[in-house]
């Protein structure tokens, strides 16, 4: 039979190349396992032990030898779309390994997206695997690039329609890894800029951020006038406030110390408690264009929606407005039904280069041509500060996956899952603070 190389990733997409060697011995395929790393995904872990009792199949460790020359061809299952960052270790090395055999003329085949590739953003920030041909599965992904991918086929697994429609547990999976590196440092897991505060509100970028980390993002830090940095400080040991020239709202002075931050984060957010002063709203309008010249990952909340309008807009900007707010960006009101709100999300998504979060009983996420609705949450919610902590959680988010849809989607779940369980407990006594500590018993139901 065909001699073919399988390298597998210690995560779900080695899991897919463990099985794929079990299917393709079973059709007489002469087949060779390389384990990059012991298996730690569930599912991944399961599939292994499988193997382990599966004589047709031959196991080896990387560095290990090939028992030919010059196989017919490999299979790259080394790492998933859950991977961000350049790969290291041995991984690293397989990625070399599996390339060398692909100047040879041995055809790749990359498992979902070529190991080393961002599925979202196209970037390569290290090692990549360059295939003949990729098999990705359950839609196509806006980061596959034909250098590094060849032939691309998309392939259906069966998932029903609703599975695409409705945000659920899946999207923050995809963007929360199931298991977190060995040698994973700080910073590897997001860091976000807050601009927000002012003499009236305090509490609300402090929400944001607080939300952000029990979201997994590893920094937080919070830009704030001089007051409201003060005022914010004694919070939480966890924050990290920084006070900008102002002493009570923001203005077009402090912009050029926001501009300097937001260069070493991987999201900024915009709006938490700032207020409507006509200097704040006009330092926000300077700032999004520079932000928007960046193409920095940017969430744009609360009063700073004020600054907004239908033609500021660029890929990776989310805003999250009510329907009021909707109604001061595109000029026009939602309407009270759901088919009424969600047609004109989508034709205000037409002409608008960004993501639509639009909150309400049921949110609306559009952006890039995708829909997507939430059904978590309850009417307690409707209690102040609780779009701060779905701002913040986006923006945690954003910076893990650097997709604005999925991102918004996966925060939308989540938190309306958190007020779920708040409410649970507390009824109509929760407030936007407990939805925050309720995020850990979120993602716990849901397998974190």
């Amino acid at each position: 039979g065909k001699k073919i190389a399988i390298f597998c990733g210690k995560g779900n997409n080695g899991g897919d190349g463990i099985t794929a060697s079990r299917r393709l011995a079973a059709r007489g395929a002469n087949v060779v396992v390389v384990l990059a790393g012991e298996p730690t995904a569930k599912e991944a872990k399961y599939n292994y032990e499988l193997l382990k009792k599966c004589i047709s199949v031959e196991i080896r460790r990387f560095p290990a030898d090939l028992p030919w020359d010059k196989p017919d061809a490999i299979v790259d299952a080394l790492l998933g779309t859950g991977v961000r960052g350049a790969p290291r270790g041995a991984v690293a090395e397989a990625i070399e390994v599996v390339n060398g055999f692909a100047e040879r003329g041995v055809p790749v085949i990359a498992v979902d997206v070529p190991s080393g590739l961002n599925p979202i953003t196209g970037e390569a920030p290290g090692a990549v695997v360059r295939a003949s041909l990729t098999v990705t599965f359950h839609g196509m992904k806006p980061g596959l690039k034909p250098e590094f991918c060849g032939k691309i086929l998309v392939a259906e697994v069966g998932a029903p329609p609703e599975s695409l429609l409705f945000c659920g547990p899946g999207d923050v999976k995809v963007i929360l890894k199931q298991k977190r590196p060995d040698w994973s440092h700080k910073g590897d897991f997001g860091r976000i800029l807050i601009v927000g505060g002012s003499s009236t509100y305090t509490g609300a970028p402090a929400l944001a951020a607080m939300s952000a980390l029990r979201a997994g993002v590893d920094l937080a830090m919070v830009l704030a006038p001089k007051w409201a940095a003060s005022t914010m400080k004694p919070i939480s040991p966890n924050l990290i406030v920084s006070p900008l020239k102002s002493e009570e709202h923001l203005t077009p002075d402090d912009i050029p110390k926001v501009l300097e931050e937001a260069k070493r984060a991987d999201a900024v957010l915009v709006g938490p408690g700032l207020g409507a002063h006509p200097e704040t709203l006009d330092a926000v309008g300077s700032l999004l264009w520079d932000l928007a010249e960046m193409d920095k990952p940017t969430i744009v909340d609360a009063d700073a929606l004020k600054a907004v309008n239908p033609d500021l807009g660029w890929p990776s900007l989310v805003i999250t407005p009510h329907a009021g707010e909707f109604k001061r960006v595109f000029g026009v009101t939602p309407g009270e039904d759901l088919r009424a709100r969600v047609s004109s999300c989508l034709k205000a998504a037409e002409n608008f280069a960004g993501t639509i979060l639009l909150k309400g009983h049921v949110d609306i996420v559009c952006g890039a041509g995708r829909l997507r609705l939430n059904v978590t949450g309850n009417p307690a919610m409707t209690v102040g500060g609780t779009g701060d902590v779905l701002s913040g959680v986006t923006a945690a988010f954003l910076a893990m996956s650097r997709d604005p849809v999925r991102s918004a989607s996966a925060a939308a779940f989540l938190v309306g899952l958190a007020g779920d369980l708040a409410f649970e407990d507390l009824s109509y006594s929760l407030t936007a603070s407990d939805v925050m500590e309720y995020l850990p018993r979120a993602l716990k139901r849901i397998g974190y």
